[in-house]
């Protein structure tokens, strides 16, 4: 049997990531430090682990891929998702930590939130939303939900 456990990001700027998601998102660490080359973290509230960092470095020695680029420009494969009681006052918060947005505060009625886009010190895409209520939902969201049998 196999079980999910957790993503790991691989990162070129450790220590920067490591006090980002402790500091700035607030994730709980579960192992490591900011001057190590692995880390793992946990949501504020829970004991699982939910997201470790390892070094982009350590980890292509391992699998033979040291001799590729690592700054190939491409578009952004994994985005971060957290969820938030208010995205506006989130923002602002962050933004007074001296972090810049890359996108929003914006609501998308069609998926049902209200989010806003930035990227770790590495330039990883990390999503920060507040769920819309259901009347200001797209009717094509309300019929997909009903579809889905997605609680009211």
């Amino acid at each position: 049997m196999m079980k999910f456990d957790h993503p790991r990001l691989l990162v070129d700027k450790f220590p920067e990531c490591f006090l980002f998601y402790r500091d700035v998102i607030g994730l709980k660490v579960t192992w490591g430090h900011e001057n190590d080359s692995y880390a793992s973290f946990a949501n504020q509230d829970r004991k699982e682990v939910v997201l470790a960092l390892f070094s982009c470095q350590e980890m292509a020695e391992s699998v033979g891929t040291d001799h590729l680029p690592v700054d190939a420009q491409v578009q952004d494969k994994v985005a971060l998702i957290f969820h938030v009681d208010e995205v506006d006052i989130e923002v602002d918060r962050i933004k007074a930590l001296g972090i810049k947005f890359i996108a929003g505060p914006k609501d998308f009625p069609g998926w049902g939130i209200r989010s806003a886009y930035l990227r770790d010190p590495d330039g990883n895409l990390l999503e920060l939303h507040t769920d819309l209520s259901r009347k200001e939902w797209t009717e094509g969201l309300r019929a997909a939900a009903k579809k889905h049998g997605a609680a009211d």
